[in-house]
């Protein structure tokens, strides 16, 4: 999945889309994607601007777009134009290592369940084959009017 087919499916845009590329997708299986973190991001300039580190809470939303592109590729075209995935909760989140400018965040997302509504999905990240973060990630889908 390329830029264009990501922004097809998810509703973000700069600078907040998260998901560079989408390698691998088995629908309601598994989904693998990347970041590339430039030195360019917003975030760089307050957080740790000596030091800049990506912020935990934007490598979670990172995992969570990319869970989001899995649901939504599993349903039909029709299904997934009227509806929207909300990062509803993070369960057993784990930082194990800092996210740099320069670095290449790889991330994998598996399917768990889904119940009314709620999808829970496993999600790890990585940087040069190091374990960066995993968690636990719920999405709510919602229809959204047209």
């Amino acid at each position: 999945m390329n830029y264009s087919e990501i922004t097809d499916l998810l509703p973000h845009r700069y600078p907040f889309l998260l998901v560079d590329r989408v390698t691998e997708i088995e629908k309601k299986q598994r989904i693998v994607g990347f970041k590339n973190v430039s030195s360019n991001e917003p975030f760089f300039q307050g957080h740790f601007p000596k030091h800049p580190i990506m912020p935990g809470v934007l490598v979670l939303e990172a995992l969570a777009q990319l869970a989001g592109l899995l649901g939504l590729d599993s349903m039909s075209k029709e299904e997934a134009a009227q509806s929207v995935y909300y990062f509803a909760g993070v369960d057993k989140a784990r930082f194990k290592k800092p996210v740099v400018p320069g670095d290449r965040l790889d991330m994998e997302v598996n399917y768990v369940s889904d119940r009314r509504g709620i999808w829970r999905f496993s999600c790890s990240a990585w940087v040069d084959g190091q374990l960066a973060c995993q968690a636990e990630i719920l999405c709510a889908q919602r229809n959204i009017e047209l």
